[in-house]
């Protein structure tokens, strides 16, 4: 029984990772050809693509009404991408930073983080707070594609509370709606530039999209195998499903952000590497834990979970320090931070049981 329950939980592993990296590459592709920016993407495309493993398993986890490990991944998830992925990433070569990741992006993190580890401190997250936190990260998104190009820094992080308590989010999403039924009712000439990009890009975006649904297809299938595994184990080990979360299933599922934050570092595309950590925390909380508790109220009895979302909390206030730093991560802070991940491992493994 054991060595088939390893091998699922391989093989789960597997399709989770494999079918984000295609899931990735396609929607940035589709992206490309839209004309949305690189940070942009970093930000929301390829954030959303490498947090779809931790999507996967934490929707699954809620599902087979195991909260603490969809509560334990996010946290470790997190955790994973402020401190080891960034710290690979700033020890192989430093990484340049931009004013505006801390100015939106950065307090933004922060700020759904510590709405989080609030919301959580008790060991539950109601729906109430689940589709706040979602909405978060939809308003954050939309709010994202209303910043225009050349004016970023009238876009941080004051604008984004008075486009979020302010509802501005809903007229985006009703212009939206009102521009896409002004294109269908346009003359002649707009149809028949319509058809000409239709023409253009039909055989390239009609690929992505099946690659991204083949993809999509592949990770769910994976996730029911990996989460299925990983609480077997958890059983079989006595270990309380939040430490599995945290551990084992927040490290297998954060390798796409690996995979994708280390290489766009080493090829100097900072933007893109920081975009894609920050993007995928803000993805992680607003998204993850707001569609996983909408499904059923994420509960956990881990009498020590305030030490993990302390350690959580830390690690994003400790992130900004490094970016706002001669707006670089250096070699040395990038130390700091797998050292401080270090830490993390060892709590879990002699502290939290």
């Amino acid at each position: 029984m054991m060595p088939t329950k390893l091998l699922l939980f391989v093989a789960g592993l597997l399709l989770l990772v494999k079918g984000a990296d295609y899931f990735v590459k396609a929607a940035a592709t589709l992206a490309k050809k839209l004309g949305v920016s690189d940070f942009v993407i970093g930000l929301t495309l390829v954030a959303l693509g490498t947090s779809v493993p931790e999507l996967a398993s934490a929707l699954t986890s809620a599902f087979k009404k195991q909260g603490g490990l969809a509560l334990g991944t996010v946290i470790g998830a997190n955790v994973a991408n402020l401190l080891l992925i960034t710290g690979l990433a700033a020890a192989l070569t430093a990484v340049r930073t931009r004013r505006e990741m801390i100015g939106r992006d950065g307090y933004i993190m922060l700020g759904a983080t510590a709405l989080f580890c609030l919301f959580a401190w008790n060991g539950t997250i109601s729906r109430l707070e689940a589709a706040a936190m979602l909405l978060i990260y939809v308003a954050y998104t939309l709010f994202l594609f209303t910043a225009k190009a050349g004016l970023e820094g009238q876009y941080g992080f004051r604008s984004f509370l008075n486009y979020l308590f302010r509802f501005r989010y809903i007229l985006t999403i009703k212009h939206g709606v009102l521009a896409g039924l002004g294109r269908s009712k346009a003359g002649k000439a707009t149809a028949v530039a319509d058809r000409k990009i239709e023409r253009a890009f039909r055989e390239g975006v009609a690929k992505d999209l099946l690659v991204m649904l083949i993809a999509g297809a592949a990770i769910a299938f994976g996730a029911d195998l990996f989460i299925g595994a990983a609480v077997y184990f958890a059983g079989l080990l006595k270990v309380p499903p939040v430490l599995v979360g945290a551990s084992v299933v927040a490290l297998g599922t954060s390798l796409p952000e690996m995979s994708v934050t280390v290489s766009a570092a080493r090829k100097g595309f900072g933007n893109i590497a920081l975009g894609n950590v920050l993007g995928s925390c803000i993805t992680n909380i607003g998204l993850i834990i707001g569609a996983s508790g909408l499904v059923l109220p994420l509960k956990t009895t881990q009498a020590r979970l305030p030490l993990l979302l302390g350690f959580l909390l830390l690690a994003s206030v400790l992130l900004l320090v490094f970016i706002r730093s001669a707006w670089r991560i250096r070699r040395w802070e990038g130390a700091i931070l797998l050292a401080f991940y270090a830490a993390y491992a060892a709590l879990l493994y002699f502290v939290i049981k």
